[in-house]
C-alpha cells in the first residue's frame, strides 16, 4: 500500500504490485504509440466501441481482473474492452504521464490514489461527478475513503479500484514463548514500542516489528496514523505548509524508540518483501500491515492475531491507500464505454468478487454484505478487523505536491531509523523541502 523508488504514489504491497512480473510486463506493453488497436473513435463496422484497459495488475488480480471482463463482454456485447498495453502499477504514472504527451492514452488505467492529483491535472480526464452519482449503487454507500480518494475540490475525478487499510497482525507462538498477552483494541504506541521491545530476541534474530527503510511511500504511509491521531495533517490549513511541525516530532519519536531498542527490521529493499519474509519465517513478532497480507501469512501457516494500530489517544484511527480507476477522453463513444465498464465494476457482485480474489477489502456496504465476501471473511480470521478500521480509515490528501512531501518525509523517517538524526532535526529538514513544494503555483 503500497511504492517503490518512483514518484510517491500507492505502497508496493499486493500481488498488484509484485515486481516478478514487471520486466516482462514492461517489454510487452509496447510503445505508447501503439495503444490504439482500431477506429481513433472506437467504433467499428458492426457499432460495437473498444476501449483500452490498462490493468496494473500480474498474478491472481490480473486473472481476476480477465475474468470480470469476460463476463462484462457476455453482458455487454456491444462493448470490447482490450487490455493489451500498459505497465504494472507502480510504473502506471510515468506510463500515462509520456501517453498524455504524446496524444496516445487508454481510456481506463490503474492509479494509485496518491498519483491521481498529478494525472487529473490533465483535461484528458473525465470528471465523474454526475455519472457517479447516478450509479445503481448510491455514491454515499462507498466507504468514505473510498469517496475521498478520488475526490479533487468537490469533483470526482476517477472511481475507486481497490480499498485497503493498516492494522496490526501479531505472531501469536512468538507473543507466547515471550510471555507476553497478545494486544487488543485500544492499545497505545508506548505499549507498542515496550511489545516490541520485549519480542526481541538477537540472539536468534528475532524482531519485536518492522518497517520499510528506503523512503518510498511505503515508508512514508504508515507515519501518518500517529500524525492525525496527534491533531496534525499533512497540509496545514494555510496550504502553504505542512501540518505536522509538532505532530511529526512526537510521531518519529515512535519511530526513535524502535530503533534505539533494536527491535525494529529495517527493510532496505523496495516492496517490503525482506520484511514480510522475516515475518513469515516466525522471526519476527508482529506487523503492521493490510488485508493484502493474509493470504501469504495463512500459506505459511502462522497462527495470527490482527488488532487495530495503536494509538496516543487510545481512539481507533487508521490509514487506507485506495487506488483508482481513472478514465481519459478519447471521444464520446469510448468514454460512455469506459464510464459503463467502471460502474459495471463497482456494482457489488463484481467489486465482492474482486475484494475476495485479489485480496482487498469492498468498496461499499453492499459489497460487504454480499454472500461472498461475507463467507470469505467468516473463513479468514483478523479480516473484519480490517473491514471495520474502515469507519476510523483515514486517507492522504489528493494534492499534486504530495508527492514531494512524502519523499521530504520519507527522507526524514529513514534518517530517524538509522540514527542518522533526531526526530527533531529529521521534520525540520523535512519541513524545508516539503514546505518549498507546496509554495510552488499549481
Amino acid at each position: 500500500m503500497a511504492a517503490g523508488p518512483r514518484a510517491p504514489g500507492g505502497p508496493s504491497r499486493r500481488s498488484v504490485l509484485r515486481a516478478g512480473g514487471a520486466a516482462a510486463m514492461a517489454a510487452g506493453g509496447g510503445a505508447v504509440a501503439a495503444c490504439g488497436t482500431g477506429p481513433a473513435d472506437g467504433v467499428g463496422p458492426d457499432g460495437r466501441v473498444t476501449i483500452q484497459l490498462w490493468h496494473g495488475q500480474t498474478d491472481s488480480a490480473a486473472k481476476v481482473i480477465k475474468g470480470l471482463v469476460a463476463d462484462f463482454h457476455r453482458a455487454h456485447p456491444d462493448i470490447r474492452v482490450d487490455m493489451g498495453g500498459g505497465v504494472l502499477a507502480d510504473a502506471m504514472l510515468q506510463k500515462v504521464t509520456a501517453a498524455l504527451a504524446a496524444g496516445s492514452y487508454p481510456d481506463i488505467a490503474y492509479v494509485f490514489g496518491s498519483d491521481l492529483a498529478s494525472v487529473a491535472r490533465s483535461p484528458e480526464v473525465v470528471d465523474l461527478t454526475a455519472h457517479v452519482h447516478e450509479g445503481a449503487t448510491p455514491w454515499r454507500n462507498f466507504w468514505a475513503p473510498a469517496r475521498e480518494a478520488v475526490t479533487i475540490n468537490g469533483k470526482v475525478r476517477a472511481v475507486p479500484a481497490v480499498l485497503d487499510c493498516l492494522a496490526v497482525v501479531c505472531n501469536k507462538k512468538l507473543f507466547a514463548e515471550a510471555g507476553i498477552d497478545l494486544p487488543e483494541p485500544g492499545w497505545t504506541w508506548d505499549e507498542f514500542t515496550d511489545t516490541a521491545r520485549r519480542l526481541t530476541d538477537a540472539s536468534k534474530g528475532r524482531f519485536g516489528t518492522g518497517w520499510p527503510g528506503t523512503g518510498d511511500e511505503d515508508t512514508v504511509w504508515r507515519l501518518w496514523p500517529l500524525v492525525w491521531d496527534l491533531g496534525g495533517d499533512v497540509i496545514g490549513d494555510d496550504g502553504h505548509s505542512i501540518g505536522f511541525a509538532k505532530e511529526g516530532v512526537r510521531a518519529l519519536e515512535v519511530v526513535r524508540d524502535l530503533a534505539r531498542d533494536k527491535s525494529v527490521y529495517i527493510d532496505p529493499k523496495p516492496g517490503s518483501e525482506q520484511m514480510y519474509q522475516v515475518f513469515l519465517s516466525n522471526r519476527m513478532g508482529m506487523v503492521p500491515t493490510g488485508p493484502w497480507q493474509l493470504p501469504d501469512i495463512t500459506q505459511a501457516k502462522i497462527d495470527y492475531h490482527v488488532v487495530p494500530l495503536p494509538s496516543f489517544s487510545r481512539r481507533p484511527v487508521t490509514i487506507s491507500g485506495p487506488d483508482t480507476w481513472t478514465v481519459f477522453d478519447n471521444g464520446s463513444a469510448r468514454a460512455e464505454a469506459a464510464r459503463t465498464f467502471v460502474t459495471w465494476l463497482n456494482q457489488p457482485a463484481r467489486d465482492s468478487r474482486w475484494a475476495v480474489e485479489a485480496g482487498s477489502l469492498p468498496l461499499s456496504r453492499r459489497s460487504q454484505d454480499r454472500p461472498a465476501w461475507r463467507e470469505h471473511a467468516d473463513r479468514k480470521p483478523g479480516l473484519p478487523v480490517f473491514t471495520k478500521a474502515l469507519t476510523s480509515a483515514r486517507v492522504r490528501p489528493v494534492h499534486p505536491a504530495y508527492p514531494r512531501i512524502s519523499q521530504s518525509l520519507g527522507q526524514a523517517i529513514v534518517a530517524v531509523l538509522l540514527g542518522r538524526k533526531s526526530p527533531a532535526d529529521a521534520v525540520r529538514s523535512c519541513a524545508e523541502e516539503a514546505n518549498a513544494a507546496l509554495l510552488i503555483p499549481r
